[in-house]
């Protein structure tokens, strides 16, 4: 594998190997970009990263309840706690939220007296509901008086028919 010159002479295999090294480089030569780093895909949790900056506890359970879709029970629950506010102190002492039920609130008064005035202050404390519980789906509000009492049950009461016209 000489030749008379002195020179060695290369296989065609050692050849070609020289002519890639030339042409793409030594592979066993290590480069700056050689490695690659990772790719951060979106939603990864890497520290340090973007969107890993603290937040305050209101703002996590704000993005928890309104990606678990609670944003409704709690606005309900929230305007039930704050009647007095919505209706006014006088008012809250003769009634009383009862509950929510497919966007009605009804709510409890102390007499028909109250109930009548409620009716018609509806208009104002939807408003007032609109404006701060807008989340809460109240459609309407249903007021009602106390229970009239009932002749059926008790200790006087018979049973039966009771008496009716005899008179015939």
């Amino acid at each position: 594998m000489s030749d008379p010159g002195g020179e060695k002479k290369l296989s065609e295999a050692a050849r070609v190997y020289l002519r890639f090294k030339d042409v793409f480089g030594d592979p066993h030569a290590r480069r700056a970009g050689a490695r690659k780093r990772p790719v951060e895909q979106r939603g990864s949790s890497m520290p340090f990263g973007a969107g890993r900056d603290p937040r305050g506890l209101g703002d996590a359970i704000n993005s928890l309840t309104t990606q678990l879709g609670w944003n409704s029970p709690l606005a309900q629950s929230e305007l039930l706690a704050s009647w007095a506010e919505l209706a006014g102190l006088e008012t809250a002492k003769h009634s009383t939220p009862a509950g929510i039920d497919e966007g009605v609130l009804t709510v409890h008064c102390e007499s028909t007296a109250w109930a009548t005035q409620l009716r018609m202050m509806r208009v104002e404390i939807m408003t007032h509901i609109a404006n701060r519980y807008p989340e809460a789906g109240i459609e309407s509000i249903r007021f009602q008086g106390p229970n009239a009492p009932s002749w059926k049950k008790g200790p006087r009461s018979i049973p039966g028919r009771g008496p009716r016209d005899t008179y015939g």
